[in-house]
């Protein structure tokens, strides 16, 4: 019976310290997974601070486009009219310059013809 014993002694310790080995890898792996899900909520916080800068800044990027969306058709609507003031310039002198001439010959004396 005493050779039974100490072979039932022998599993039993066997059988306990697999037991342990197996409690300490399950630590390991509790350890490792509390870190991940640690590592999950972080990433998640930073992922929600990202997404709310990303929505303003589209906000923002929304606006600054319709300002310059504004500031480009005034600028072309402003250099269209200064074009037209432009040409009704040259227009005017023109005319300004050919009545000029048309009044310079009409009071010019005349000259006498012998």
């Amino acid at each position: 019976m005493t050779q039974q014993a100490a072979a039932l002694q022998t599993y039993n310790n066997e059988l306990v310290k697999c037991i342990e080995d197996l409690c300490s890898k399950r630590d390991e792996l509790n350890r490792q997974i509390k870190q991940e899900e640690e590592e999950k909520e972080r990433l998640q916080h930073d992922i929600r601070v990202l997404s709310e800068k990303l929505s303003r800044v589209n906000e923002s990027l929304a606006q600054r486009l319709a300002a310059r969306a504004t500031f480009d058709r005034t600028i072309a609507e402003t250099e269209a009219a200064y074009t037209k003031i432009l040409e009704s310039s040259q227009s005017l002198l023109n005319v300004l310059k050919q009545e000029a001439g048309n009044l310079s010959k009409a009071t010019e004396p005349r000259r006498k013809e012998h």
